[in-house]
């Protein structure tokens, strides 16, 4: 195939799964792209022995056409591509990839199944050994090679349906996935088997790509909900339609991604997120997240929370709350540099908690004076020195944002 054939295609400049076929149409190769179009293009180019290897080179003598997928978002993307390469077996894919300690995805057969990640080497005969015991699995998805974008992923995928992973059910006693809304109430029964079963069902929707049918069915059960009147069970599938179709999935761009993208990237500019924590001796303690691009607040991603369980009065308690149900909203975006207020004992917490849920982003803290003035900033000293006013505006912003969020709380005992 010929590098002027591409121009026939159409790809567009958007994510998908693509297909390079050889003669009558077989399937060679199954990959994924941030944008279609470059991602093929960049096999054609002429130092491709040098970039890509023997092997590839190899299979590009073999391709006579290529096909191609589009999705919405780089998750789905994802998810496809990995459904799709189980499911069709490209000799290329085999040949290229050893999934042996890769990570798998399964689903367990159970009355609340646990949705887990697990490696492909401890998988055998459709059974996987937890705890000593041998469980059976309704499903399974992947090898997914890369296990960074697949933590990424699992994150997007849980925020959007919450999902039982480890608690007992029915136990009575909220497990700490419960407590910031990533475990739907197996474990203090809020949720029935029958409810809970079409979370499931949904969850395997979206790794087979099949966000239409999963949009669709949302949609009718939104009906049911408000025909009946249970108007709380209907906002929740409503937070669901809208997280579906405005996924924000920039961390799973790779890094060759990242490179041919750098205009998209540079258009969404410098982005940095300030929390903050407000109480008035250790009651109605709350937090606060603003978000300061390109220099100016933007109040439309500003974000408010009820701290829930940090003991009253424990100020780093709180941020450590604060910060991890923040990261738990990847669908959200990623921050270039974290603020938050306080001293070395603010930042030793926030960058506890940042070591896992954003290693990427920078993180300063900025220290006031008895005036509560700010007097230094402390942390990644080339972001506080190159973005040190937009740091403080957008500390000031957090402060003033929660302290506002807690007057109304504190007016209303």
């Amino acid at each position: 195939m010929r590098v002027g054939n591409l121009k026939k295609l159409k790809l567009p400049d958007a994510p998908g799964v693509y297909f390079f076929l050889g003669k009558n149409k077989r399937i060679l190769y199954i990959g994924r792209a941030t944008s279609l179009r470059d991602r093929v293009k960049s096999y054609f180019s002429n130092d491709l022995s040098e970039t890509r290897g023997p092997k590839i080179v190899k299979m590009l003598e073999e391709v006579q056409s290529v096909d191609f997928r589009e999705t919405d978002s780089i998750l789905e993307a994802v998810l496809l591509e990995a459904d799709l390469i189980k499911k069709l077996k490209p000799s290329y894919n085999t040949d290229l990839k050893d999934d042996k300690s890769d990570n798998c995805v399964v689903i367990t057969d159970e009355d609340f199944p646990r949705v887990l990640v697990v490696r492909s080497r401890d998988l055998k005969e459709n059974s996987l050994t937890l705890h000593a015991t041998r469980c059976k699995l309704h499903a399974t998805y992947g090898p997914f090679p890369e296990s960074g974008k697949l933590a990424v992923a699992m994150k997007l995928v849980r925020k959007i349906f919450p999902f039982r992973d480890k608690c007992v059910p029915l136990s009575g006693k909220p497990c700490f996935n419960r407590q910031i809304g990533l475990c739907p109430g197996v474990c203090t029964g809020d949720i029935s088997r029958r409810e809970y079963r079409k979370t499931v069902v949904n969850i395997k929707r979206l790794f087979e790509g099949k966000k239409g049918v999963i949009i669709k069915s949302l949609k009718r059960d939104m009906r049911e909900y408000a025909r009946k009147q249970e108007f709380e069970k209907a906002n929740e599938v409503k937070r669901q339609l809208f997280a579906l179709e405005h996924i924000v999935d920039v961390a799973l761009i790779s890094d060759s991604d990242a490179t041919r993208h750098s205009n998209i990237l540079q258009n969404v500019g410098m982005r940095i997120e300030a929390l903050d924590v407000a109480h008035t001796a250790g009651k109605e303690t709350v937090g606060a997240m603003v978000v300061v691009q390109n220099g100016k607040p933007d109040k439309s991603l500003y974000r408010k929370f009820k701290i829930k369980t940090a003991i009253a009065g424990d100020d780093t308690g709180a941020l450590r709350e604060l910060l991890t149900r923040r990261f738990n909203h990847p669908e959200w975006g990623t921050p270039d540099i974290v603020a938050v207020d306080g001293g070395v004992a603010q930042l030793n917490a926030a960058s506890a908690v940042l070591a896992d849920a954003a290693p990427s982003a920078a993180l300063v803290s900025v220290v006031k004076d008895e005036h509560h003035r700010p007097s230094r900033i402390l942390g990644d000293t080339e972001s506080a020195h190159k973005f040190r006013n937009d740091i403080l505006l957008a500390n000031r912003e957090a402060h003033r944002f929660a302290v506002s969020f807690h007057r109304r709380r504190r007016d209303k005992i």
